[in-house]
């Protein structure tokens, strides 16, 4: 909810281009949304609310980008939380599978959501109740109908920081037995060595509230690492870009300081 909270924001207070331009955010969490705005805005800065909406629009954004640009049959969003892609994008799917992984609770009340609005749903959208702690994604998926002879793209972003590493480490081996050509994109939280000021700010006031609400933010990654463990897991890193990467990609030209946080990093692997 608050990450759709962020990508609703960037449209209401940012001046276009927006990085991303999501209409159904907002509405997907209702009315709550001005309540939880107010409480974001009275734990952090006013800078590092714009930093933490610009870089949950920018890896919805950069997934969505590699997603266009490859030739892929279908497309698993996992811990798909209240995003909105197959509403935004229905032309995608009249060629496209979309898989929606979350949560079974989360899941639930996404799709209560969805009735309520009168949403359309498809066979081509499919929704996949799975708990990544503990039961296998591949089953669920492969219960859901996902097609392991075809090209996939994996959007897993915003999910890894509150995972253990042996959770990040099955998921990644589980997308390693994707058909070839398959990738995934995914964020994971920076180690603290490497956040700036806002970054560091935005730690301390999240941390206690992520605990609140049982998914504390699990330790930070050294990119080295990162990319350790992808190519352990039989994958390949394909990109693997630096804020300043980001900052060049969707908001050159901008005059107002806009850019996103240092708290997450995003990287592509492949299916080799």
């Amino acid at each position: 909810m608050i990450a759709a909270v962020g990508r609703g924001r960037l449209r209401q207070e940012e001046t276009p281009p927006w990085v991303l331009d999501d209409t159904f955010a907002l509405v997907l969490v209702g009315p709550v949304w001005q309540e939880l705005r107010e409480r974001l805005d009275s734990l952090f800065p006013g800078q590092v609310v714009r930093e933490a909406c610009a870089a949950v629009c920018t890896r919805s954004r950069y997934a969505e980008d590699r997603l266009a640009a490859g030739t892929f049959a279908q497309y698993v969003i996992l811990g798909a939380g209240l995003d909105s892609l197959a509403w935004r994008r229905p032309d995608l799917l009249r060629s496209l599978r979309v898989f929606e992984v979350d949560h079974p609770a989360s899941q639930a009340w996404k799709l209560k959501r969805v009735r309520d609005l009168a949403l359309p749903v498809s066979d081509s959208h499919v929704f996949v109740p799975a708990d990544f702690e503990a039961e296998p994604v591949r089953n669920a998926l492969g219960t859901a109908g996902f097609d392991s002879g075809q090209p996939a793209l994996f959007s897993w972003t915003g999910v890894a920081p509150y995972l253990t590493a042996p959770a990040i480490e099955s998921t990644l081996r589980m997308i390693a037995g994707a058909a070839a050509g398959s990738e995934v994109v995914f964020s994971y939280l920076a180690e603290e060595s490497v956040l700036d000021d806002v970054g560091k700010e935005f730690i301390r006031g999240y941390t206690p509230l992520a605990a609140s609400v049982g998914e504390p933010l699990q330790p930070g990654w050294p990119v080295i690492e990162i990319e350790r463990l992808i190519s352990r897991c039989g994958l390949k890193v394909v990109d693997h870009p630096a804020r300043a990467d980001l900052e060049r990609r969707y908001f050159a030209g901008r005059t107002d300081g806009l850019r996103p946080y240092t708290v997450e990093t995003l990287v592509t692997a492949q299916v080799i």
